[in-house]
């Protein structure tokens, strides 16, 4: 369960949320009309006309009379549900929680619920969302694999859709590399889709992350994959398609990406290759050419510095003097240059030239130097130079 959130005060969101014909969408409607689900379960027809089709309204009908063929369904999966969540890892979070991802802040229609299954710390840490063909090449399936688990052995949470082909390979590139991993599912997580994955499914549950928007018992449809992947494309820094044919739900995922304001990554292949002609579209259309992982690297490392500096100065928030936040600074810092430029910077504007002569770097040393501070947070621009930032406390 989420954090501090008794099954009381949760059950009437699980109730609303698995009325049929109640999205996302229509959910958050209800929320902002009537306050909340326990309000909206006990308006009249009338009220609720504007908000849901005749059948769903007929639905909390049955669950105002008690009675009823779907309120005796409802009633069931509430019970099953309540009990599902007596598991030590499974959780509920709620869209008001404080453990409810802040990604889903990009989100038109972020999920009111959302089901895990094993360490939901990990939907904060910086991710890489690898989507591709659930029947890819030999070279596809090898890259999926070979990219996770580099990047995962550097520190990005590979997030993908346990799907096979390309999403199976993500996942266990980075189990393999003893990284972390997060798979987002189109069914409930009572469920394993496709079932040949029920095995990695488990391995990703238990060092990892399993989620759903999803009720328990909810089974496969055509409909649910594209709610999935605004989800995958949601939580990555960036995403990166690895196969996809022209016509296919990768090219979905990263549309939705590109709207959410995240990097699209795209391999290239051979002409002949129909799982080719996705990422070659992809790559006219603006996403970043990437043939290999340090052109990923390149254009997210920043994000998890940035992510490693604030685990790292919050968990040392207590260290008091001068002296040691330097250290804690000093060691946060990528290279030695990075230091040696930070300290000819003082409180007062300090120009290029003046940080040249106190390091001996090169011009164009300098200023690659401090970009990279100023994108970590360490120092500002201002007229005539940067000073240390004020806002960044050590």
């Amino acid at each position: 369960m989420s954090k501090q959130i008794t099954w009381q005060k949760l059950s009437d969101w699980v109730l609303l949320h698995a009325v049929p014909g109640v999205g996302a969408s229509r959910f958050n409607q209800l929320i902002a009309r009537f306050g909340s689900p326990t309000l909206a379960l006990q308006q009249s027809a009338s009220k609720l006309a504007d908000y849901l089709p005749a059948k769903s309204i007929e639905v909390i009908r049955e669950i105002q009379q008690r009675s009823g063929k779907e309120y005796d369904q409802l009633e069931s999966l509430l019970v099953k549900t309540e009990q599902w969540l007596e598991h030590s890892n499974h959780h509920i979070i709620p869209c008001f929680a404080e453990d409810y991802p802040s990604a889903f802040t990009h989100l038109s229609d972020p999920p009111p619920l959302l089901f895990a299954v094993g360490n939901t710390n990990l939907l904060e840490m910086p991710q890489l969302s690898i989507v591709g063909s659930r029947h890819p090449s030999k070279s596809g399936e090898e890259n999926s694999y070979h990219f996770a688990h580099t990047l995962a052995k550097g520190g990005f949470t590979i997030t993908s859709g346990l799907a096979d082909g390309v999403d199976a390979a993500a996942h266990k590139g980075a189990l393999d590399a003893e990284g972390y991993t997060i798979a987002v599912v189109g069914t409930g997580l009572d469920l394993v889709y496709p079932a040949k994955n029920k095995a990695l499914a488990e391995r990703v549950s238990q060092s990892g992350l399993l989620i759903s928007e999803f009720p328990l018992g909810t089974k496969p449809q055509a409909s649910n994959f594209p709610r999935r992947n605004r989800i995958i494309s949601c939580l990555g820094l960036g995403v990166l398609v690895v196969e996809a044919a022209l016509q296919s739900g990768s090219l979905i995922t990263a549309r939705l990406a590109a709207e959410q304001g995240r990097e699209v990554f795209a391999i290239p292949g051979s002409i002949h290759n129909p799982l080719s002609k996705g990422c070659h579209q992809l790559i006219r259309q603006g996403a970043k050419l990437v043939d290999s992982v340090e052109h990923i690297w390149e254009e997210l490392k920043h994000s998890l510095h940035t992510y490693a500096i604030g685990n790292e100065l919050n968990q040392a928030s207590t260290v008091q003097g001068e002296e040691e936040q330097l250290a804690i600074q000093s060691l946060l810092l990528e290279d030695p240059n990075q230091q040696q430029v930070l300290e000819a910077i003082g409180d007062e504007t300090t120009s290029m030239d003046m940080i040249m002569a106190r390091t001996g770097l090169s011009a164009s040393d300098v200023n690659n130097l401090v970009l990279e501070l100023e994108m970590q947070g360490f120092v500002a621009a201002v007229p005539g130079g940067v000073v240390r930032n004020p806002t960044q406390q050590f």
